[in-house]
């Protein structure tokens, strides 16, 4: 994994070659198929992921429906935030929907990274933070408007039941 890898997606667009080169240390290509659980709600917290090919539904476990979607990943997204802002575990559940090819960051060692460079903390934080504000307020429309719940793009209905997500985890 190189800096130059990780400058070609749109997240870390206009981020410096000093901060790509430390974070591509920190990064791997990662394979996932179809119905593969990457993580799951209240699990630690340790890595992140930018989704290079395939989708990702992001559930949460509804008492009494189960795990419902509330929203789907796809290409140049960034799937995972948990694993910056304590307490380091997932608050939410994510289930490959096709074959994923992604990048994944080892979010401990990203942690350390922007310890030991601030400026790289803070601009991770601060895409990280525009991030979650761009999720929450789709998620508020969604919610705000049941016609905008069902995406063309992403072809999932917000709060559709998770398809045989829960019996793949990853190691580790």
């Amino acid at each position: 994994m190189t800096a130059a890898d990780l400058a070609r997606a749109p997240f870390f667009g206009g981020m410096g070659h000093g901060g790509l080169s430390r974070l591509a240390t920190a990064a791997r290509f990662a394979g996932f198929p179809a119905g593969r659980r990457l993580f799951a709600e209240d699990d630690p917290a340790e890595r992140f992921w930018l989704v290079r090919d395939g989708s990702v539904a992001v559930d949460l476990h509804v008492a009494g429906h189960g795990s419902v979607v509330v929203e789907t990943l796809g290409p140049d997204s960034v799937l995972g935030w948990s694993w910056l802002f304590p307490p380091h575990r997932w608050r939410s559940g994510g289930v490959a929907c096709t074959p994923v090819r992604a990048v994944e960051f080892d979010g401990r060692l990203v942690r350390t990274l922007c310890a030991v460079d601030p400026s790289l903390g803070h601009e991770l934080t601060r895409r990280f933070a525009e991030l979650v504000v761009q999720r929450l307020e789709a998620a508020r429309a969604r919610l705000a408007d049941p016609s905008r719940a069902e995406t063309p793009e992403r072809g999932t209905r917000l709060g559709t039941k998770v398809p045989n997500g829960d019996q793949h985890r990853p190691r580790g």
